[in-house]
């Protein structure tokens, strides 16, 4: 028997303005998870995506990374403590992201997302291109700029389809890491 996939699994892509809030819920959820994570911590926790830079709209979903020991042996040992907490895991089969374990923190209603945590192998080339993508926005307001306009496109042509929004930015995020 299979279960019904919560309604958070299809949320649409809806970018929203700024929202100061934004970082306050991030540096809560971030203190909360290193000590969630403390025995398989390696680089801590960081507030990445759109919602980490100032004026930038977003989703208004937060997204943290947790640099950690070992991918498998974290999501089993740690997937307890998560859910205890609000967080939904979302297996490796349905991410289809081999360079991370996933989880989505659904609010109140389980109908939206509030929160997203990315595990990621400690050494992983993703933690720090997050990184450097998170600061080259921050350190560019053209380059902000230029992001929140495709984000708003592609949220109005595909915000339906959370995939082919997220695939429609890669292009752009490669340019700025890979000038």
């Amino acid at each position: 028997m299979s279960e019904e996939a919560p309604a958070w699994a299809y949320e649409r892509a809806e970018v929203r303005p700024h929202d100061p809030r934004w970082t306050v819920r991030a540096a809560a959820e971030r203190d909360h998870l290193k000590s969630l994570l403390a025995p398989w911590l390696v680089d801590g926790v960081e507030h990445v995506g759109s919602t980490s830079v100032p004026g930038l709209a977003a989703k208004p979903i937060v997204d943290l990374q947790a640099s950690v020991t070992d991918l498998d042996t974290v999501a089993a040992r740690a997937s307890d403590r998560l859910i205890a907490n609000g967080w939904a895991y979302v297996p490796p089969e349905l991410d289809q992201r081999p360079w991370r374990r996933f989880f989505v923190k659904p609010d109140q209603s389980g109908q939206r997302r509030e929160a997203h945590l990315h595990l990621i192998q400690a050494g992983h080339p993703r933690w720090a291109d997050q990184i450097r993508f998170r600061d080259a926005l921050r350190a560019g307001q053209d380059l902000a700029h230029q992001y929140e306009n495709l984000k708003r496109d592609l949220s109005e042509r595909s915000g339906h389809d959370r995939e082919a929004y997220t695939e429609g930015k890669a292009a752009f995020i490669a340019s700025v890491l890979n000038p």
